[in-house]
């Protein structure tokens, strides 16, 4: 019996178990998922972890295929020529092919006191952080949620449904990827709840401070709690590696997801770029990120030509709380369509998203190679072509 090929994943979120489970459509393949928590976290629900609405962990026995090794550690340094992982417990493990899907984490541009004085919600232990310190905290004292986008507003609703009072400050518009009449509803959505809302011109925070907001417009704002939700950044650990990342740290892949550096490391989820033009971050595109990385990974165990990733957008949602919701659908190419679902349909469909980013993983563990997504063909050749005709070449 011939050795088995050793697939590596590091990262154990939508992306890596996706990829996890779909590889094992060979049967001399040996998956190891390499993870910093023992249990799956939804990443969709984090705001409902705040809210005390939901858990926000899923047992990885339910999600990963049975047969695919789980070791719960941190992974510290890739070294692409030796091809081995070291763990921060100690020891490394090597492979064959390396899938990197380590996710992402708050961040974003680097406003004054943030760290020391904001709550993010992007990991779990940030959420359970945030609740924690909420607990504790009178429902009268405002909150401050900062970022206008689909965390920021379904963080600011959750709270401001229980009664909790709260401001959500936006940098911009409320909604940027809604369409104009969908960010009217998504606006009285939170007027009703209570949020007030503040956006337009100069409404970024430009400074946290201990007990205050500071926007670019000049005000100051009373915060006893700030909640951080604005911008996103990337684990660091392919920059430690020496391997060629992107302005915010992605990983640099071709259109197959390879890494430009090594044809053994294959990039998934929101700290892949391919062609350094990364995808939007989401649950729903991490996941078929991961299903490509798989099909990337099997092409080259057969000696195939991969191919390049084609990616159809559907729709987003977000959630006002439990009660209503909006469900936007979307262009192949991630704009918004003027159709939209509101209210209690929007809430639905929005609670089936969620439900079926774990269905997904779940069929997918059960029957390798199952999950589909649509295809385009046309928006994502289309940004490339036009990219490069955006580089202008020096004249002789």
């Amino acid at each position: 019996m011939g050795k088995s090929i050793e697939v590596v994943v590091v990262g154990g979120g939508y992306a890596g178990v996706m990829a996890a489970n779909r590889v094992r459509q060979r049967d001399d393949v040996t998956v190891t998922v390499i993870n910093p928590r023992q249990v799956f976290v939804p990443r969709l629900r984090l705001h409902q972890l705040v809210g005390g609405t939901h858990d926000a962990v899923v047992d990885y026995q339910e999600v990963l295929a049975e047969g695919v090794e789980l070791v719960v550690d941190n992974a510290t340094h890739i070294d692409a020529t030796g091809r081995t992982v070291t763990l921060a417990e100690g020891g490394s493990i090597g492979y064959d092919y390396l899938i990197y899907a380590v996710g992402s984490l708050g961040g974003g541009p680097q406003v004054p006191g943030a760290a020391e004085f904001a709550y993010p919600v992007a990991t779990l232990e940030a959420a359970q952080r945030l609740r924690s310190v909420l607990f504790d905290t009178p429902m009268t004292t405002t909150a401050t949620v900062v970022g206008g986008g689909p965390v920021g507003i379904e963080t600011a609703a959750e709270l401001a449904e229980q009664g909790r009072s709260v401001r959500l400050v936006c940098g911009g518009v409320v909604g940027p990827y809604l369409h104009s009449s969908a960010r009217r509803t998504a606006r009285k959505y939170l007027t009703k709840l209570g949020v007030e809302v503040i956006e337009g011109p100069d409404t970024s925070a430009t400074a946290v401070r201990s007990g205050t907001v500071e926007l670019g417009d000049g005000r100051t704002l009373a915060s006893q709690v700030t909640i951080w939700t604005a911008g996103f950044g990337v684990p660091d650990l392919a920059d430690r590696s020496g391997l060629c990342t992107d302005a915010a740290g992605r990983l640099l892949t071709d259109e197959t997801l390879t890494s430009i550096d090594s044809d053994r490391i294959i990039a998934a989820g929101d700290a892949s770029a391919p062609s350094d033009l990364p995808f939007r971050m989401s649950a729903y595109i991490a996941g078929c990120l991961g299903a490509h990385a798989a099909d990337t990974v099997l092409a080259r165990i057969a000696d195939q030509r991969p191919a390049p990733i084609d990616l159809a957008f559907q729709a987003m949602c977000f959630s006002f709380g439990r009660g209503v919701g909006i469900f936007q659908l979307l262009h192949k190419d991630d704009t918004a369509k003027r159709l939209y679902f509101t209210g209690f349909m929007g809430r639905k469909l929005k609670e089936f998203s969620c439900t079926a980013s774990i269905k997904h993983l779940v069929t997918e563990a059960h029957k390798p190679g199952s999950h589909h997504w649509p295809k385009d063909g046309e928006h994502r050749p289309a940004l490339l072509r036009a990219r490069n005709e955006n580089v202008t070449t020096p004249s002789a």
